[in-house]
């Protein structure tokens, strides 16, 4: 005869914490703040008892999934592993479960991919939006989904984080030209994409800061990618006076630069000079070691979440713009001793 087998349930849970099963309820859906020593013996006691919460039933009797809808471009770019990582630790923290797509940076898609996450019923969106993003915004906010906006900071009338992009770049131009370099040149990413356009600020305000003449021919099309990045800096070594210095709008760009400089026989930086937005792991790795701004993805990503819960617990709260600085990392494809 087979035994039956008995499945926890919330009172199980209760008894073990001795606490009561409304206060099992708030910590498992976080519908209620709960004191940290008390979250920590219901925990205990969820472990104890092994039980699993019905998602169903909750979902159906609270209306929500406690799923978080990501729709980020590019995720496979090494850069944004730091990133996803750390929305889906600091979701997974929180008791949430991350639905992540990739929107291609095609603004028809994008809207696709935004009505796809709102019909898997998520109770928020984190989204880095296209450079026509207008569709899927309207979309979300007509429906009133809790939305974050992360990395491109679009609109302040809603909730956003990223990193700060103008005093970087224009920190870079400032570096090179303490070192004596007067055409400096920029590889900036896919055009209308806001991080595009605050770099390329970033770049003029620089080179006004530091009196360099503003070439148009310095300012090429990199579209965040590595074949258009290598394609483009083939264009500038090719011109009757090349730059002395580059600096790259994000690291596949970088990559594509590199290609190119070693293709055509230049070396960095005796040659020329390279400066890179965006640290990735191997960048230590290079030869020569490449100066980078690296963005603080983790932190970024943390709190993406947090304001994005903040969102969900009270829709009428004043939205709130956080602009990260990045860190300058000195290395040696700066050509400094």
């Amino acid at each position: 005869m087979e035994r039956e087998v008995r499945v926890a349930t919330m009172a199980d849970v209760a008894r073990l914490a001795g606490v009561s099963i409304a206060t099992v309820s708030h910590v498992l859906n976080g519908t209620r703040a709960v004191r940290p020593a008390t979250r920590a013996l219901v925990l205990d006691a969820v472990r104890a008892a092994d039980y699993t919460p019905n998602s169903v039933a909750q979902s159906l009797a609270t209306a929500r999934t406690t799923t978080i809808g990501l729709a980020l471009s590019a995720i496979s770019n090494p850069f944004l592993g730091e990133l996803i990582h750390a929305i889906e630790a600091e979701a997974a923290r929180q008791g949430y479960t991350l639905l992540l797509v990739d929107p291609h940076e095609d603004p028809d898609y994008e809207d696709t991919v935004i009505r796809r996450l709102h019909a898997r019923r998520v109770d928020g969106v984190l989204f880095a939006p296209s450079a026509r993003p207008g569709e899927a915004l309207k979309y979300l906010g007509a429906r009133g989904v809790p939305t974050v906006l992360v990395d491109r900071l679009i609109d302040d009338r809603m909730d956003q984080v990223g990193s700060e992009n103008v005093e970087a770049v224009a920190g870079l131009v400032a570096h090179l030209a303490g070192r004596g370099h007067r055409r400096v040149a920029l590889v900036a990413g896919h055009p209308g994409l806001q991080t595009t356009v605050e770099r390329i600020e970033g770049y003029r305000l620089g080179l006004r800061r530091a009196g360099l003449d503003r070439d148009p021919r310095l300012l090429v099309d990199g579209h965040s990618a590595e074949e258009p990045a290598r394609v483009a800096v083939h264009a500038l070594l090719a011109t009757a006076h090349p730059p002395t210095a580059v600096i790259t709008g994000n690291n596949s760009m970088t990559i594509g630069a590199m290609q190119a400089f070693r293709e055509a026989g230049v070396d960095v930086p005796r040659d020329v000079a390279l400066a890179c937005f965006d640290d990735f792991p191997w960048a230590d790795l290079f030869a020569p070691r490449l100066t980078v701004v690296a963005q603080p993805f983790a932190e970024m990503g943390r709190e993406a979440v947090r304001l994005l819960l903040r969102r969900m617990a009270d829709p009428t709260a004043e939205p709130v713009t956080t602009r990260l600085t990045p860190r300058f990392v000195h290395r040696d494809s700066c050509g400094c001793p």
